[in-house]
């Protein structure tokens, strides 16, 4: 498909991108922290660091993590919420020559012990709240270090107060033994002493392994190369570009980085993206809690806005909505799942700031294409490929269907992944000869160069913007005694989107639905749970035996 998107594109935004401006994430990390030094770089409960600041700690950490004897490509994994020490934690790993694997605080044992096997980290960085969980498992990995980070370790005197109210008052640390642990500020102060050797990174190095079902329910590393994050980066600045220079007047902008850092948007879009221009990243540790993320950002002129439908939703239901200062919102970029026209249009009575949707994943780093950053209404579509990306929407056959047929989304640009880790049978699944990653989504292009998606291939369920796995569900519920057959479906919900249904046969005529609610609850984590159970006689099945979980979605069975 000839890029006829490019006819579309607002005044200013070049067809290509520039990714030979860094060799490395970690040079852009230096370059930042040299010309931003003395600018605050994130801000947590009203605790800010500095560019310098940030610099300086990630050095000590990485001069630590080397003493450690790690070999170059070692993978360490960080499992955190929001605080200020992730931001550190990354660029600690990356500049000591490692590799980062994000892994979500709220992973249940069984969970944390299959990403921790698979991708072979032997370090980790972790908040002590979900320390008990590593504790679980830890003997059946590789790790052999670990940081144990507590939430008020780098806000100073406040910080004992912080600490005293997580562990005390609101009991949010279970009690944990993990022997040989290192305090986060123990291996600071360690590492200061010690001498950091910077690591010459080269563009095909590997720099994050971002976990993803892809299109089975076994959690995968996509493999991020160094140049695949920078060309990403570099495809979202130009993009926001027409919307930034709107503003001269603003000396530095404020995002506001609620969606979690180790979800691949909030990464890139928040993470590096926040130290590429100098901007200030507010850090919501709880975006759950709407009342205590509203009082955070109170005080602060926000300027973006990263999220996903159901927050929007959440802060515009919320009395204290208006409390929040948005004379300065340029754009609130909504991805991870679809926005909703009606969400749209009341953010943008409220604000005057559009919600710019966009579409990518975690195997393309992920920006894939957005609306552009000046538009004021909502388009129902995802917009248009950056600068330097190819679409081509495809057949079962793998040929190119006419323009404005629906087809497979297929995505080629320098922000789409080397592969899953050690899965070279996988990778050659979703990648065509030609070089195109296959994204399981099916979509069309209109004249205009716009792209619509109208279905999903796979029976993936999309939670509140997080991937769910029919296969990872059902491997787990059919492991209960009592279950003799199990299908997961993703319905429609009016607070994420979609929800996890499913449709059980009993071999136990005594098991309720309560017995498999608690199940889950053990051995998956929040979003992947079930909302809904209904039990069946039988379930539809092909000739070949296989479950049909599309006549259960449509309700033809």
């Amino acid at each position: 498909m000839e890029k006829i998107w490019l006819k579309s594109y607002p005044p200013g935004v070049p067809a290509e991108i520039d990714p030979g401006l860094y060799s490395s994430v970690s040079d852009l990390f230096d370059e930042s922290f040299r010309e931003y030094r003395e600018r605050p770089a994130f801000v947590c409960m009203g605790k800010e660091i500095t560019y310098g600041e940030v610099d300086t700690m990630s050095r000590k950490l990485a001069a630590w993590l080397q003493s450690k004897g790690l070999a170059r490509g070692a993978r360490v994994a960080i499992m955190m919420p929001n605080v200020l020490q992730y931001p550190v934690a990354i660029a600690a790993i990356l500049r000591a020559g490692y590799v980062v694997v994000n892994v979500n605080p709220l992973y249940t044992p069984r969970e944390l012990e299959h990403q921790l096997k698979d991708s072979g980290a032997e370090a980790i960085i972790l908040l002590e709240n979900f320390a008990v969980t590593l504790q679980a498992v830890i003997r059946n990995t590789a790790v052999k270090h670990v940081v144990v980070a507590a939430m008020g370790d780098l806000m100073g005197t406040k910080g004992l107060v912080v600490n005293l109210v997580v562990r005390r008052v609101k009991k949010m640390v279970p009690a944990w033994k993990l022997p040989g642990h290192v305090k986060f500020n123990a291996a600071l102060a360690d590492g200061a002493r010690r001498e950091f050797t910077p690591v010459k990174q080269q563009p095909d190095d590997i720099a994050f392994l971002q976990y993803t079902g892809g299109t089975t329910g076994v959690a995968k590393g996509a493999t991020l190369l160094h140049r695949n994050l920078i060309a990403n980066v570099l495809q979202s600045q130009i993009w926001l570009e027409p919307a930034r220079v709107t503003r001269p007047d603003i000396d530095q902008f404020i995002t506001v980085v609620a969606l979690p850092l180790y979800h691949i948007f909030a990464l890139t879009v928040c993470g590096l993206l926040t130290i590429r221009t100098g901007g200030l990243g507010v850090l919501i540790p709880n975006p759950r809690d709407i009342s205590g993320m509203i009082k955070e950002l109170q005080g602060y002129k926000i300027t973006t806005f990263p999220a996903v439908n159901t927050l929007y939703n959440a802060m515009l239901n919320h009395p204290d909505f208006g409390k929040l200062d948005f004379s300065n919102l340029l754009a609130a970029n909504g991805g991870g799942m679809a926005v909703q026209e009606v969400v749209a249009k009341r953010w943008y009575e409220k604000t005057h700031a559009p919600i710019i949707e966009g579409y990518g994943m975690s195997e393309t780093s992920p920006c894939v294409t957005c609306n552009p950053s000046t538009v004021t209404s909502y388009s129902g579509t995802i917009g248009l490929p950056l600068p330097s990306t190819e679409i081509s929407i495809r057949d079962d056959e793998g040929n190119e269907v006419p323009l404005g047929q629906p087809g497979e989304i297929c995505i080629r640009g320098p922000q789409v992944m080397a592969g899953y880790w050690n899965r070279p049978d996988e990778t050659a699944k979703v990648m065509t000869p030609d070089g195109f990653f296959k994204s399981g989504d099916v979509g069309l292009v209109s004249e205009a160069g716009y792209i619509k998606i109208v279905d999903r291939k796979k029976d993936m369920i999309l939670v509140s913007g997080f991937n769910v796995y029919p296969n990872e569900v059902e491997d787990v519920v059919a492991k209960l005694p009592g279950v003799f057959e199990v299908a997961a479906v993703g319905v429609p919900d009016q607070h994420s989107g979609e929800a996890v249904k499913l449709y059980v046969v009993k071999k136990d005529q005594a098991l309720t639905d309560a017995d498999i609610f608690a199940y889950c609850k053990e051995q998956l984590t929040g979003y992947k749970r079930p909302k809904l159970i209904e039990f069946r006689a039988e379930l539809p099945k092909s000739n070949v035996g296989k479950i049909l979980r599309r006549e259960l979605r449509d309700g033809r069975a």
